[in-house]
């Protein structure tokens, strides 16, 4: 495919006839629903990338023509799983089934997630809770439109449009150098790819052809998604062999002076032994010059966990502590299920 082109299911580089009269019908009827700076946005970010990336303009707004705004995606920014108390959220992600899938995926791709491992360093348990968590290992892998959702979000949501436009940027490029037609091509409303939902720059960046077959497929290889997930977490500094996050107890209220992280991630920032010193307790032994993050979840009562360097780099997956907590305690219940089952 030339670099200067985009591949556009239904119409050729030149654009038939036919093509380019549902392209106008599909702009007509998406944009009448869409605010002004959809359009003005679109036109502007035509101008931009065709000039900086090599993109034919003509090709380029007859895409983006066909894609159409959906206020259901701005709606679903607005309301993030995230923003759910602790004790609501495990419960979306901490069920019997997605346990038992875990474990049969976990036995089903044994040897790629021991050569991930091998590879990279993390533990399986890891890999098949983020997978589960993110897809329940591609039974759920999102219906929208991935052009849909970027030029969304790119061009009518102003708190992330940046990012959104950024993005749109990278998915139109991994289109182009992966072969993917940009049109059929579905995820989350966010724009997240496949069965660990990467976006377009980590998809770009992170995701490896594991089964050596020349391609990375992130939607069908599950070598390919076992080595993309093991790599990012390798590339953002996991640390094999070390745990990720310990539950711990108090007898009294914590010492104000402490910095406790509650959704919010944050580095770790505090040592074991002012923990202990300030009078945590927990059932694992941790040096006392190690790292750690105190943080508090709204479980049943009050909860307080220590994160590790290995918990901040799941929440460098998702920015969220309840996300890494789940993919925590997600992997704890799969290795124990695959224990039991080996």
């Amino acid at each position: 495919m030339s670099a200067l082109s985009l591949k556009i299911a239904g119409e050729g580089i030149a654009g038939a006839a036919a093509g380019i009269a549902l392209a106008l019908f599909c702009a007509a009827s998406s944009s009448a629903a869409a605010p002004d700076d959809y359009r003005t946005g679109s036109e502007r970010f035509i101008a931009d990338i065709s000039a900086r990336q090599g993109f034919d303009a003509d090709a380029l707004r007859r895409l983006l023509a066909r894609a159409s705004y959906r206020q259901s995606i701005v709606d679903a920014m607005r309301r993030p799983y995230e923003g759910k108390p602790w004790r609501d959220y495990r419960t979306l992600f901490l069920t019997p089934d997605r346990i038992r899938e875990g474990v049969r995926f976990w036995q089903n791709n044994a040897e790629t997630l021991e050569r991930a491992e091998s590879t990279y360093g993390v533990k399986p348990e890891i890999i098949v809770a983020i997978i589960g968590i993110e897809t329940n290992y591609g039974a759920n892998l999102g219906s929208y439109p991935i052009l849909d959702a970027l030029t969304t979000l790119g061009f009518a949501y102003p708190p992330r449009a940046d990012f959104f436009r950024a993005e749109l940027e990278e998915f139109l490029l991994l289109t182009r150098e992966e072969d993917i037609d940009p049109l059929t091509a579905t995820g989350s409303y966010a724009g997240a790819m496949g069965k660990p939902q990467f976006i377009a720059s980590s998809y770009r960046d992170y995701a490896v052809d594991f089964d050596g077959d020349g391609k990375r497929d992130l939607w069908n290889s599950d070598p390919d998604v076992i080595g993309s997930v093991a790599n990012y977490f390798s590339r953002h500094g996991w640390r094999a062999g070390e745990s990720t996050a310990h539950r711990t107890r108090l007898a009294d209220e914590p010492p104000v002076a402490l910095t406790i992280a509650e959704k919010r991630p944050l580095a770790p920032n505090l040592t074991a032994g002012a923990l202990r010193d300030a009078g945590f307790d927990w059932n694992v032994n941790l040096p006392a010059d190690t790292r750690v993050t105190l943080m508090r979840l709204d479980g049943d009562g009050d909860e307080y966990w220590i994160g590790l360097a290995n918990f901040y780099v799941i929440t460098r997956y998702n920015h969220s502590n309840l996300y890494a907590m789940a993919v925590h305690q997600l992997s704890e219940a799969i290795r124990t299920g695959h224990l039991g089952e080996s």
